[in-house]
């Protein structure tokens, strides 16, 4: 098991654009999404991760929100490589926190519904349909790979954020 250490603010990867993954070699890129899992079921309560948050400048995402403590419908573990999404429906208002971002969680608005194309670790086309808690989750590692942040995503830095207890 390779833990990778969790880049915080205000390292500049975690705000520059992704580049596409799909080329890597497929052991570089197997090794990579080892151990983002990894790293991802060491923290606890952690329900996703993307490569920039331990340093990768790539399109990769782990998600896995049967990791939260509250159950939640989903797809299970989904490693997505240059995901990007498609389409968005509703709106919700919820609670976010980041491991790049230790000290502050924040209120952020994002779609109820959303589709996402990408390829599996395989290679193969892979389309999510997801809704509630994971397609939050989707959208809040798919804005990382955009160099976006939740605290970004916030209407009011004074009264959305809110240091954690």
């Amino acid at each position: 098991m390779s833990l990778l250490k969790i880049v915080t603010i205000p390292d500049p990867i975690l705000k520059l654009p992704s580049q596409p993954a799909h080329e890597l070699s497929r052991e570089v890129l197997l090794q990579l999404i080892h151990d983002m899992t990894e790293t991802m079921r060491h923290h606890p309560h952690c329900v996703g991760l993307a490569a920039p948050q331990v340093g990768r400048n790539l399109r990769v995402v782990v998600i896995d929100v049967t990791l939260h403590p509250k159950p939640h419908p989903n797809h299970g573990l989904l490693v997505l490589i240059d995901p990007v999404i498609t389409s968005a429906a509703g709106k919700r208002l919820g609670r976010e926190g980041c491991l790049s971002i230790p000290d502050l969680t924040g209120n952020v608005v994002r779609a109820e519904r959303i589709s996402v194309r990408a390829l599996g670790p395989d290679g193969a086309a892979v389309k999510i349909d997801a809704g509630g808690f994971e397609a939050v989750v989707l959208q809040h590692e798919i804005d990382h790979l955009d160099g976006i942040l939740f605290l970004d995503r916030v209407s009011s830095l004074k009264t959305d954020v809110f240091r954690r207890a």
